[in-house]
């Protein structure tokens, strides 16, 4: 490595809105806080909900799912 041409490399802690800390390295000068982290992401948590929009998926898989045999006859 050459010297005097990389930036410093310094230990910063990071703060999430939640509350969560942790220090990592970064070249930035002061601490940095965030809005979100993956202690409080819903992703990570397992919290997050697929919201089914007027029944779309619904609609979906009676339009497209195979039918019975009996079914298919009555409706010919």
């Amino acid at each position: 490595m050459k010297p005097g041409i990389h930036p410093e490399y310094k230990e910063i802690t990071i703060t999430c809105a939640c509350g969560e800390t942790f220090k990592t390295r970064s070249t930035r000068k002061e601490d940095l806080h965030v809005e979100i982290c993956s202690a409080c992401h819903p992703f990570f948590t397992g919290k997050q909900k697929l919201i089914d929009t007027a029944g779309r998926v619904d609609r979906f898989n009676r339009r497209y799912s195979k039918k019975a045999p009996e079914e298919a006859a009555a409706a010919k």
